[in-house]
């Protein structure tokens, strides 16, 4: 007969619950460490990892710095989740394009999924959807059909130079209007004729509420935190966020899409891109959900990404000053000022070439791109899991002192020494001169008529304009820097500066104003569906035109006779009082001249 001693059976249990919780702080503990198969980098501190030195604020920098002292491929610990930088061009090219086929997939994106529901396809994974998205966009995105909407690209680009002429204070929304109206045209064939016409607001307004969402400093980590994910929308201001975003998309996307429909219908096609989609879509095997993002995914990086490169480059050309007088030299002895460019030109002016090249190494447009794997990677005996997040460092990349002389510097002469700007004695053979249109599979999709904006705009730009710092009432220079930029998340796009932006000559001003009162002919074909305000605009821009003569009205110049009786006009702001800072600028002595005041210019006259 046996007996049973309470005590005993305590002190079983307390052994068993000791013997749990220790392997449960075991566990816990091990949480944020680095497995020993991965690549090292920064040390870890239990469960948070590498959490707690993440960087908030220009992340880029950081790991541009990381990669100095850790290599050009280097693991951190997020909690659980294993992230991979890579710096390097050998591991760029054999991990992101030799071995694309298991590292296209993309990071999980709680938000993204949220707003889109996974039909974004740049940030949905790599799936039956995405590559029926991908097919899509190759299927319409041929060199062939760039070309065939060559057309609208030019007749915009000549209403920057307009627009620039006209309202030089505001060139940072001339530039987004552009871009904007560029990709609307060709995507769901309608421009957009202003920066307020509703479907450029519209599209502005979404995008800013979808960058918040996509910001890791908003947005809390629901993909850390999945039981987030379980709080009520009416508790959870994020969800609100998401819900907002996604309402504003759709009306734009669906709306743009409903329109290219209706048009279709009426037996008015314009040769858009939506419409060879519409009617193929069941070859291509989308529904109407796919089209719509398909369409609004194409729109947002086709507007965003050529308007950044744009305002670095003009950024450029004013913090270096000596690229600007360079540029200006080439385009002059090849073009000459009797004439614009066109994208035939692009091929002798190798200095523009590459200066295209120094802006993007300079100031890249994506510095970093988040890639996932599908299956397990070896490489150099380290091991990537399946599901590891890559980051691509493209700005480390470019900004490697082991790749390039002076890399802080902008200097184009490096890409005319070398193909792809490296210094002497690098091994060229894993470099390609377009890393910032992306890797592998998922490298953009847009990229002739990217290029062909991109080259067509530089060398309008650079053509017409002298680019100089903005000088206030005192005539004090105000500076500009490229690190005047948004600072959180992974894009840091240059938030609005000043510059002086003044005609190189008036025979400029004559010869953008007669391309823009021709490229009439090209918009009216894109003008459809404009609400009323966009039609009267046009029509008082037409009218003003065909009022001014041959020359542009300026409502303010300065005169100043020569032997030859040659009139030389400099566009000024609206206060007579500019033309003191300008004339100092100039080397003018404003004692030698007097107000005259003529029908539609005011000068100043000996």
């Amino acid at each position: 007969m046996s007996i049973l001693i309470p005590w005993q059976d305590n002190n079983l249990t307390l052994l068993v619950f000791l013997f749990l919780l220790a392997w449960l702080i075991q566990k816990t503990l091990k949480i944020g460490r680095r497995e020993k198969y991965l690549p090292g980098g920064p040390p870890t501190v239990p469960i948070l990892g590498n959490l707690h030195i993440f960087p908030i604020e220009d992340p880029h920098l950081k790991f541009t710095e990381w990669a100095q002292q850790y290599g050009d491929i280097y693991s951190l610990k997020i909690s659980s989740s294993t992230f991979i930088v890579i710096s390097g061009m050998e591991a760029v090219s054999e991990l992101m394009d030799r071995r694309s086929a298991t590292t296209a997939d993309r990071p999980k994106y709680h938000m993204g999924k949220r707003v889109t529901n996974n039909l974004n396809m740049g940030l949905c994974g790599y799936s039956d959807t995405w590559r029926a998205l991908r097919k899509a966009a190759h299927t319409i995105l041929t060199p062939a059909a760039a070309e065939s909407h060559l057309p609208i690209q030019r007749a915009e680009a000549t209403q920057v130079l307009y627009d620039f002429i006209q309202n030089p204070d505001d060139f940072f929304n001339h530039i987004g209007r552009y871009t904007n109206s560029v990709i609307m045209s060709v995507l769901f064939g309608k421009r957009c004729p202003r920066y307020e016409t509703p479907e450029s607001l519209g599209f502005f307004e979404s995008q800013e509420l979808w960058n918040r969402c996509m910001s890791p400093t908003v947005v809390p980590p629901v993909d850390l935190l999945p039981f987030l994910d379980y709080i009520p929308e009416s508790w959870a201001w994020w969800k609100q966020l998401a819900s907002e975003t996604r309402q504003k998309q759709r009306a734009l996307y669906f709306g743009l899409l409903d329109e290219c429909e209706q048009r279709m219908k009426r037996g008015e096609e314009n040769g858009s891109y939506m419409e060879q989609i519409l009617m193929e879509e069941r070859e291509l095997g989308l529904d109407r959900e796919m089209i719509g993002y398909l369409g609004g995914i194409l729109l947002e990086g086709g507007t965003e990404t050529t308007a950044s490169f744009l305002r670095c480059l003009v950024m450029a050309l004013i913090v270096f000053p000596d690229v600007q007088r360079k540029a200006q030299a080439e385009i002059d002895g090849v073009v000459s000022r009797e004439r614009m460019p066109t994208l035939s030109d692009i091929k002798d002016l190798p200095y523009i070439q590459a200066l295209i090249k120094e802006v993007h190494r300079f100031h890249p447009v994506s510095p970093i791109v988040p890639h996932a794997t599908l299956a397990d990677e070896e490489y150099r005996g380290f091991v990537l899991p399946k599901g590891t997040t890559i980051l691509v460092n493209t700005y480390g990349i470019y900004h490697n002192p082991q790749y390039f002389d002076n890399p802080e510097v902008l200097d184009p002469g490096r890409y005319l020494s070398h193909e792809f700007g490296v210094k002497e004695g690098v091994d060229a053979s894993f470099f390609r001169d377009d890393l910032v249109f992306g890797y592998g599979r998922r490298a953009c999709p847009g990229i002739y008529i990217a290029r062909d904006s991109l080259n067509l705009n530089t060398m309008n730009l650079i053509w017409a304009f002298d680019f100089a710092p903005f000088k206030d009432a005192m005539g004090k220079e105000i500076p500009v820097s490229f690190d005047n930029h948004e600072k959180k998340g992974i894009v840091p796009v240059l938030l609005p500066f000043k510059c002086s932006i003044r005609p190189r000559s008036q025979n400029v001003v004559n010869i953008v104003e007669r391309e823009f009162k021709e490229a009439t002919e090209t918009f009216v074909k894109f003008e459809r569906d404009l609400v009323q305000a966009d039609r009267e605009w046009i029509k008082e821009g037409l009218h003003a035109m065909n009022s001014a003569g041959d020359s542009l009205n300026y409502k303010l110049g300065a005169q100043r006779s020569a032997p030859t009786h040659e009139m030389q006009f400099l566009p000024l702001e609206a206060n007579p009082d500019s033309f003191d800072p300008l004339a100092s600028s100039l080397g003018l002595d404003l004692s030698q001249y007097t107000i005259v005041d003529v029908p539609g210019l005011l000068f100043r006259n000996p």
